[in-house]
């Protein structure tokens, strides 16, 4: 199949907006617990929906006095946490756009991204990333006020832009929240391109709206209608996989809670019991690395393995034509009292389902899970099409696809193998970059992703490839190798190199060593002439030098992106060799071919 689209069950009006939802819900239902905000000793506050409204407009008659007209960006760079929601709606209500800056964002990213947005005010969360914004204040002349969230010595606060706008007429706000159409700019996010800056996605109101509605009265009602229906947000709110969660659950009636410290995450999903789960796959690695790994500590690995395969069996038996055996059924009650029924009170014991995207789950992991009695949906996406475009459904979900597309969104497979979509939630275009906005759109309209993929008959996804040289980590975030290339290959020592880390817990480089540069090193470090790379290779001084050399590059991404491991190879990459082209350009294929032993030993 070429083409698959599905209806739209929900068409957004003209007039709709993000901060409707917040002033229709306090109509509706005053006293309806929208979020949980972290209280003491492991505890949750309800903040009601009435309350909600009140403090959003505390913080947006803020903005108001502050002078931030509509359409005016204002960034925030903080962990996942309440206020971040909080401050997301009051900048809409304030009829503003809101830019998200990742909490591991460098300087210079900031700046770029404060800069390139035009950012009139930023929200930071501490006074540390206070003094990251402060460092940059004289190159970003747009900026005119800094808040944070946490409370502060000195300077503005949260608190002090509340006391600002307690002058601030409501009806002032009341008209400012109108004013912002379906059509407008609700959120600039920027994403990693595979060369260059980070470009910003420009999502509408309609963006945001359209993806959500058509996601939680489609394909995920099921999520929606579960009694207390609740998830705990632990992924960067600065990513457009856990906004749309954001907006669905205040749009849909979800109520909300955010863990911005993934350390304490294991007893905030005990405490709050979400009822189901966003994340990437790497956490999905993780929850179960850990139960394995402690389940022989306590000598019971070989329980805890003839359990994960029963569980594997069961949800591939659920597949096949008929229902399980007997005796699989059998086996499977037995490890549901020993060992799954663990393993979902360690998630809260209420979680049905799990959302997972960013990069591929493994089949075998879905099939663990549901066979535990958790179903994760697997969905695909890009910042460019407001999160998700295909997602698998609980009555439909068909492992090791991406799902089908929510309805009113189409997809659509190019002669070359290229995925493209089309629909309400793609984005409008690239900010202030109409080149870069005319390449991502084919000549039909269509948006061109980058990744290669193919539809089976019924219309379900699966991804095949990557067109773009984008590397997608196993925890979902997307890394730019050339930024990094291009920083390392600067230095002297430094022939060429390869970022590597597609589908991997962390981001690896492998380096060659210009055997010009080399010589001279040498002789200034005391090493024999006659010293080969291999020889070298683990010497402590060039190692310290090399390592200098990632951490310069390292400065010009956020830590999610840092170069983590690097291995000296001991030949350089050649044209001879099919490893670069004519513009000396690596050929990623034949160097991951050609060096496969060398990557497995950066990750063993």
């Amino acid at each position: 199949m070429r083409e698959f689209s599905l209806p739209a069950l929900a068409e957004i009006p003209a007039t709709a907006n993000l901060a409707d939802a917040v002033s229709r819900r306090a109509a509706e239902q005053p006293q309806a617990v929208v979020l949980r905000r972290p209280g003491a000793s492991g505890s949750w506050a309800d903040v009601t929906a009435s309350r909600f409204k009140d403090e959003v407009i505390a913080v947006a008659k803020g903005l108001v006095a502050a002078g931030i007209e509509a359409g005016d960006r204002v960034a925030l760079m903080s962990h996942t946490r309440y206020e971040w929601t909080l401050i997301d709606y009051a900048i809409w209500t304030a009829g503003a756009v809101s830019v998200p800056v990742y909490e591991t964002s460098s300087a210079e990213q900031a700046e770029w991204i404060l800069g390139d947005s035009g950012a009139r005010a930023c929200f930071v969360e501490t006074a540390s990333y206070g003094d990251i914004i402060g460092s940059i204040r004289d190159r970003v002349p747009a900026l005119e006020h800094l808040w944070q969230i946490e409370p502060a010595a000195s300077g503005d606060s949260l608190d002090t832009l509340r006391a600002a706008g307690a002058g601030v007429g409501d009806g002032v706000i009341a008209e400012r929240a109108g004013v912002a159409r379906a059509a407008d700019l609700a959120t600039v996010i920027y994403t990693s391109g595979t060369t260059g800056r980070p470009k910003g996605c420009e999502l509408t109101h309609e963006n945001l709206l359209s993806d959500v509605r058509n996601a939680f009265l489609g394909p995920l009602a099921a999520v929606t209608e579960i009694p207390d229906a609740s998830t705990l947000l632990f992924l960067p709110l600065a990513h457009v996989f856990a906004r749309i969660i954001e907006v669905g659950c205040i749009e849909g009636g979800i109520v909300l809670g955010h863990c911005g410290d993934l350390t304490a995450l294991l007893p905030a999903l005990a405490s709050f019991r979400p009822t189901f789960i966003l994340a990437v796959p790497r956490v999905f690695e993780k929850v179960y690395n850990s139960a394995e790994q402690k389940a022989a500590s306590e000598k019971k690995g070989a329980i805890f393995g003839r359990a994960a395969e029963v569980a594997i069996r069961y949800s591939r038996a659920l597949d096949g034509p008929g229902r399980p055996s007997f005796g699989l059924r059998a086996q499977h009650v037995l490890f549901d009292r020993l060992v799954y029924g663990k393993l979902r009170a360690a998630l809260g014991g209420r979680a049905q389902y799990a959302a997972s995207g960013g990069a591929a789950l493994s089949e075998r992991l879905c099939h663990f899970f549901r066979g535990i009695g958790i179903t994760v949906l697997e969905g695909y996406g890009l910042t460019e099409t407001t999160g998700a475009a295909t997602v698998n459904r609980p009555d439909r979900n068909k492992i090791g696809t991406v799902g089908l597309p929510l309805p009113g969104v189409g997809i659509k497979i190019a002669d070359d193998g290229e995925i493209l979509i089309s629909g309400k939630n793609v984005f409008a275009g690239y900010w202030g970059n109409e080149a870069a906005t005319k390449e991502a759109f084919a000549e039909d309209g269509w948006f061109c992703t980058g990744d290669v993929g193919e539809l089976d008959e019924e219309g379900f996804l699966k991804i095949t490839g990557r067109k773009k040289e984008l590397i997608v980590t196993a925890g979902g975030k997307n890394v730019a190798p050339a930024v990094l290339e291009d920083r390392l290959r600067s230095h002297a020592l430094i022939s060429q190199c390869m970022v590597v880390g597609d589908g991997k817990p962390f981001v690896a480089v492998l380096i060659t060593l210009d055997s010009e540069a080399l010589g001279p090193w040498k002789k200034r470090h005391g090493k024999p002439a006659g010293a080969t790379i291999a020889s070298l290779r683990d010497d402590p001084d060039l190692v310290a030098a090399v390592q200098a050399a990632v951490d310069d590059a390292n400065q010009a991404v956020s830590r999610a992106e840092a170069i983590r491991k690097f291995r000296i190879l001991d030949v350089d990459f050649t044209q001879e060799a099919g490893q670069l082209t004519v513009k000396l350009g690596i050929r990623r294929s034949v160097l991951m071919k050609d060096f496969a032993a060398d990557i497995d030993a950066l990750y063993s």
